[in-house]
């Protein structure tokens, strides 16, 4: 199988035991990674920096806390190898979950991205299911007036990312705003049926998707890509207004549409 690399972001106020939880389930996979890249996304916790160096990860260290898109954009120029998996620090990947991308690059020489299907879970219990499109022509429809891609589960080629101009600052939106690029400009890509990370999710979730700031967010990312004639001016101006009437009810509303309409 072909080498490849996982990387990862960290920043100060993340919990060194999921941390812990998340390399372990890298650890543990039927096909292990050939490095782990962890980009230290300004200073952090002695806990936190203690997880890493019990795991010996190849650190990339920021002098600060510059958001997720310019940390991933480092992380990728830092990756050994062209195959790149992308893993958050909370999260669980189930134990076959490379050995299973890692077919579909041997299977497609051209292909460039990978994805898969995801499960929340919490302290609670497991929860529901984001499902995404497997077919390519569904991925393009959908990435319309959503995300094609869950993020925590994707495997790429670094050369086919660096061309399109690898992660940018586009906050709430960095993976997003990368797989419009990659749709665009035709490469070729796939989501698998199967589930490949337990995501970990929690009311911090919920909140983090409400609120003036992340309203900014929507309007600058759904510009953007209507600026780039990615989407029409009808789907950009139900797109805003959507996202934002979700964005301003109150939280336990937003997790119950969250619920019914956006998880299965």
């Amino acid at each position: 199988m072909e080498k490849f690399s996982v990387l990862m972001s960290v920043y100060n106020k993340e919990k060194p035991e999921y941390l812990e939880q998340s390399i372990q389930s890298i650890l543990n996979q039927t096909i292990k990674p050939n490095e782990i890249v962890i980009v230290k996304d300004g200073i952090l916790t002695k806990e936190l920096n203690d997880v890493i160096r019990k795991y010996k990860l190849k650190e990339v260290q920021l002098d600060q806390n510059i958001g997720l898109g310019e940390a991933l954009k480092i992380g990728v120029q830092n990756c050994k190898y062209d195959l790149i998996a992308r893993m958050d620090t909370d999260d669980i990947s189930v134990p076959n979950r490379f050995e299973l991308e890692l077919k579909e690059f041997k299977k497609n020489p051209k292909l460039t991205l990978v994805g898969g299907q995801f499960i929340e879970f919490d302290e609670i219990g497991i929860g529901k299911k984001r499902e995404v499109p497997c077919d390519k022509e569904e991925i393009k429809k959908y990435s319309y007036r959503r995300n094609p891609f869950n993020h925590v589960t994707v495997m790429f080629r670094k050369n086919d990312i660096l061309k399109i101009g690898n992660y940018s600052h586009m906050p709430y939106f960095e993976d997003y705003y990368l797989w419009v690029r990659l749709i665009e400009k035709n490469y070729e890509f796939l989501n698998l049926d199967d589930v490949l990370v337990y995501v970990r999710s929690g009311k911090n979730m919920i909140k983090r998707r409400g609120g003036l700031k992340y309203i900014k967010s929507i309007y600058n990312f759904e510009k953007q890509i209507y600026d780039i004639k990615y989407i029409n001016f009808n789907k950009f101006a139900s797109n805003v207004i959507i996202r934002t009437t979700v964005s301003i009810v109150p939280n336990k509303v937003r997790e119950k549409i969250y619920t019914i309409f956006l998880r299965k």
